[in-house]
C-alpha cells in the first residue's frame, strides 16, 4: 500500500516546462468553473447573507475562499486518483466497490438533476417576464417557449463538452461586467446599510448559530461540483501526472475571481439597503436585482436585470447539464448495458429535453424543496467523500495529514447538519 502511495509521489516529483506557461485552455476552464458556480443563486446571496448581520457576514467573507477552494480541490484530486479517463462515477466504483459506486452515482444524479429542472423553470419565467414587461410583446404559449429555450441550450450541448465550456466562459464576461456595473452603480447610494448592526456584538452562541445556518448559503453560492469531474478528466488528459498541480492553479484563480467579484457585489448591496429592506426582499421572494429595480425605480436596472438573470441561468444550466448527464450515463452503464457512445449521448439528451420541457411547462412550486433535499447529498459528495478517500484509498495517501482536510470535514459536517435542520424546521 505504501509502495503504491510512494509511486504516486514520484510521478509528481518534477514539474514539466509546460506548467510554467498559462494556456488559453486553462483560462477557458477557469471561466467555465466560475460560470457554473456563479449563477442565479448569486442574485439572492446579498439577501440571505446580509440578514445575518455585519459580523457574521464579515466572518463568512473571510471563510469564503478556503471553504470553497479546499473542498473543490479535494473533489478534483479524488477524480484524478482514478484511472485515465475515469469520471467521478467510475472512480467511486474503483475505490469503494460496485455497490458503493452504483449508490453514489444514483445520489449524484438525483442531487444535480433537480437543479437542472429548477434552471429550466427559472429560464422560462425570466424570458416570459422580459418579453411581457420590458419588450411589451405577448410571449408565446409557455410550452412553446420552454421547448425553444431548452432546445437552444441543448444544441450547444450537442456540440460537445469543450464547446459547452467555451460557451460558458464567453457568457462569464458580460456577467462579470454586469455585476461590476451594478456594484459600482450602488457606491454613491451607500448609506451604511448593514453597518448599523456593526455596534451590536452578538453573543458567542448567537454568532455560532447564525454562522451555522449561513454557511450552507455561502457554500452553495460558490458550488461548481457538477463540472469538477469533467474538469479533472480533461486535466489528466492534458497534463498526466502533473494534473493535480495545474488543476489546483486553475481552481485557485477561479475561486479568487469568484470571491472577489461576488463579495464586492454583496457588500455593495448590503451597504445600500437596510436590514429591514433585505428582510422585505426576502419576504417578497425577490432577487436582489428585482428589489433594486423597484427600490430605485430605474429603467436601466429594470431592463438589465432579466438579461443578467438569463445569462446567469443559461451558463449554470450548461454547467449542471455536464454533471447530470454524467450521472445518467453512469446509471445506464451500471445496469450492465453498453450502448455506443453516440447512442448514449442521444438518449441522454432526449431524456433531458423531455423532462426539462415538461417541468418548465408545468412550472411546479415544489422544486425548491427538491433542491433542499439534494443539498445534503451534494455537501456529502463535495466535502466528506474526498476526505474519507484520503484516509482510506492508497492512491490518495500523499494528501494525508494536511490541516485543510480537517477544515473541509468540519465545514462539510456544519453544512450538512444545518441543511438537515433547515429542512426539518
Amino acid at each position: 500500500m505504501n509502495d503504491q502511495a510512494n509511486s504516486v509521489d514520484e510521478r509528481y516529483a518534477t514539474t514539466p516546462a509546460t506548467l510554467t506557461s498559462w494556456s488559453r485552455q486553462d483560462t477557458t476552464w477557469m471561466l467555465g468553473l466560475f460560470g457554473t458556480a456563479i449563477g442565479a443563486g448569486t442574485l439572492f446571496l446579498p439577501i440571505n447573507a446580509g440578514l445575518g448581520g455585519f459580523w457574521p457576514l464579515v466572518i463568512l467573507a473571510l471563510l469564503a475562499f478556503p471553504m470553497t477552494f479546499f473542498a473543490h480541490r479535494g473533489l478534483t484530486r479524488f477524480v484524478l486518483s482514478g484511472r485515465e479517463g475515469s469520471d467521478i462515477t467510475d472512480v467511486v466504483e474503483e475505490h469503494f466497490g460496485v455497490k458503493a459506486g452504483a449508490l453514489i452515482t444514483l445520489l449524484y444524479f438525483f442531487a444535480i438533476f433537480p437543479i437542472l429542472l429548477i434552471y429550466s423553470v427559472a429560464l422560462t419565467n425570466t424570458v416570459s417576464s422580459f418579453m411581457e414587461h420590458q419588450l411589451h410583446i405577448m410571449p408565446p404559449p409557455r410550452a412553446v417557449l420552454a421547448f425553444v429555450l431548452i432546445l437552444g441550450l441543448l444544441a450547444v450541448v450537442r456540440c460537445g463538452e469543450q464547446v459547452i465550456v467555451k460557451a460558458m466562459s464567453l457568457m462569464v464576461y458580460p456577467f462579470i461586467v454586469a455585476l461590476l456595473f451594478l456594484a459600482v452603480y450602488l457606491v454613491p447610494h451607500w448609506n451604511g446599510g448593514i453597518l448599523s448592526t456593526a455596534s451590536e456584538i452578538p453573543t458567542p452562541s448567537a454568532l455560532l448559530s447564525t454562522l451555522w445556518l449561513a454557511i450552507p448559503v455561502m457554500v452553495f453560492s460558490f458550488n461548481h461540483s457538477p463540472i469538477i469531474s469533467a474538469f479533472a478528466v480533461d486535466q489528466k488528459r492534458q497534463y498526466g501526472a502533473h494534473a493535480d498541480e495545474r488543476s489546483s492553479q486553475i481552481l485557485s484563480r477561479a475561486h479568487l475571481l469568484m470571491v472577489a467579484m461576488v463579495l464586492f457585489f454583496v457588500f455593495s448591496c448590503v451597504l445600500t439597503l437596510s436590514p429591514a429592506q433585505l428582510a422585505e426582499a426576502k419576504a417578497q421572494n425577490l432577487s436582489i436585482l428585482s428589489y433594486l429595480a423597484n427600490h430605485f425605480d430605474n429603467p436601466t436596472i429594470a431592463f438589465a436585470a432579466p438579461l443578467i438573470a438569463f445569462v446567469a441561468i443559461a451558463k449554470s444550466f450548461l454547467g449542471h447539464y455536464i454533471g447530470a448527464s454524467e450521472g445518467l450515463k453512469g446509471l445506464v452503464l451500471k445496469t450492465g448495458r453498453r450502448p455506443a457512445a453516440k447512442s448514449l449521448d442521444r438518449m441522454t439528451a432526449a431524456f433531458m429535453l423531455l423532462v426539462c420541457w415538461i417541468v418548465a411547462t408545468l412550472n411546479p412550486s415544489i422544486l425548491g424543496m427538491i433542491e433542499t433535499l439534494g443539498g445534503p447529498v451534494i455537501a456529502s459528495i463535495l466535502f466528506l467523500m474526498p476526505m474519507y478517500a484520503i484516509r482510506k484509498v492508497p492512491a490518495m495517501a500523499r494528501y494525508r495529514g494536511q490541516a485543510s482536510n480537517v477544515f473541509v470535514t468540519a465545514v462539510g459536517l456544519v453544512a450538512i447538519t444545518a441543511l438537515v435542520y433547515s429542512l426539518v424546521a
